[in-house]
């Protein structure tokens, strides 16, 4: 039975709306250049969002909103720092807002998480925080601006060996960064002739270092190496003096994440004379850091920079300078031009290395010390230009 005019008429309004709807999707898909931003801006690890999201914003109004005539739209999305959360939330941005990159991963499962839903949806991932060895290899999407703690760590070890520390407990988090750090770094110290007198790993999530620090005193070492994530470093510094470990000659070093730019100097004396590695201090003297640490603090209520927010401003560098060479396209070419980058990041000269995708950039031996009455990470030895352990011979 053939439908009144009136009902015709209706649906082919409608179905012409549609069409208009999805033609204006389609044209502001192709005006817009999608960055899909996932970090845990609540939760436990919130203070790491802050800092990714944050740096992100702050290269979007100091370098433009647009790249090739395109609108730069960041959507920025809190996974809380939960796996499953993440990943969902990457199929959304893919699937459903078309984003060109994915970017942020504060903690290594939320990046593993992600992985294949960048190789299904052939989407670039840019992680800016993450630092397991492996993550790159879980997709050949993936680039990193941020490190690996293979880097950091063996630098360390080697600094052990050099200044005469020859017996060693480990102490890390009982997670994929921790148990890199425990296996870098003690592989890398016992092949400089040192002595792991025990390794400890200890929980993620609400952990009581004190049994863990009463079986290092009873161990009696040269040296604690510890490993914990940003923002639990002044915890686990203020139970080693408690416990009187400080007093007791055992020297405290560290990965550059126990002593966090952003909550240094509100750790106190206790940090004082820690010796870390890493690839970043807020502390670092060029005029390209200084610029940033300023303009950081301007638009964070005076908070330093740390090591996430050099990861996701140099990934935002990263991702610009690509879609300006591939015209704002996304895809495998925007993939390929992200490699073999070469600048000058705030921490330093940094390079993307085209085979593993992964980060090339100069490592830190910094010192807690007071500087005009702040507590800073004072760089003391540099290593230069790093590649991961994890993919190359030690």
């Amino acid at each position: 039975m053939p439908l009144p005019a009136t009902r015709r008429t209706l649906l082919a309004a409608s179905a012409a709306a549609t069409l208009a709807a999805c033609g204006l999707a389609r044209a502001q898909t192709a005006d817009t250049f999608r960055i899909g931003l996932i970090a845990p801006l609540t939760g436990p690890f919130a203070s790491t969002g802050k800092q990714l999201e944050t740096a992100a914003r702050l290269y979007i109004a100091k370098n433009g909103n647009t790249i090739a005539g395109k609108k730069v739209e960041l959507i920025v999305k809190d996974d809380a720092g939960t796996a499953d959360v993440t990943k969902r939330l990457a199929q959304e941005l893919v699937t459903g807002d078309k984003v060109q990159v994915l970017a942020g991963f504060g903690l290594t499962p939320l990046a593993f998480a992600t992985a294949p839903v960048a190789t299904q949806g052939k989407t670039p991932m840019v992680v800016m925080a993450a630092a397991t060895s492996t993550i790159t290899e879980s997709s050949p999407w993936i680039v990193r601006t941020s490190f690996t703690v293979a880097q950091v760590v063996t630098a360390l070890a080697d600094w052990a060996a050099k200044n005469g520390i020859k017996r060693v407990v480990s102490l890390v988090s009982d997670y994929a960064p921790g148990i890199d750090s425990e296996k870098y770094f003690n592989e890398r110290f016992v092949s400089r002739g040192g002595t792991i007198v025990e390794a400890i790993r200890v929980p993620l999530r609400n952990p009581d270092f004190a049994p863990f620090l009463q079986k290092v005193s009873d161990a009696k070492p040269e040296a604690l190496f510890a490993f914990v994530p940003a923002g639990v470093g002044s915890a686990l510094m203020k139970q080693f003096t408690e416990r009187g470990l400080d007093k007791s000659g055992i020297r405290l070093i560290a990965e550059g994440s126990v002593t966090d730019d952003d909550i240094l100097d509100s750790m106190g004396d206790v940090a004082l004379g820690v010796v870390t590695a890493h690839h970043y201090s807020a502390a670092h003297n060029s005029a390209a850091n200084k610029a940033f640490v300023e303009a950081f603090g301007a638009a964070n209520g005076g908070r330093r920079p740390n090591f996430m927010a050099v990861g996701a401003w140099d990934g935002m560098r990263v991702i610009y300078e690509a879609a300006k060479a591939t015209g704002g396209a996304g895809g495998e070419a925007l993939l390929a031009a992200m490699k073999a980058q070469s600048f000058e990041s705030p921490r330093g000269p940094l390079q993307i290395d085209p085979a593993t995708r992964d980060v090339v950039h100069n490592v830190y031996i910094r010192k807690v010390e007071r500087i005009n009455g702040q507590l800073w990470n004072q760089e003391i030895e540099t290593i230069p230009m790093v590649r991961d352990p994890g993919k190359t011979k030690p």
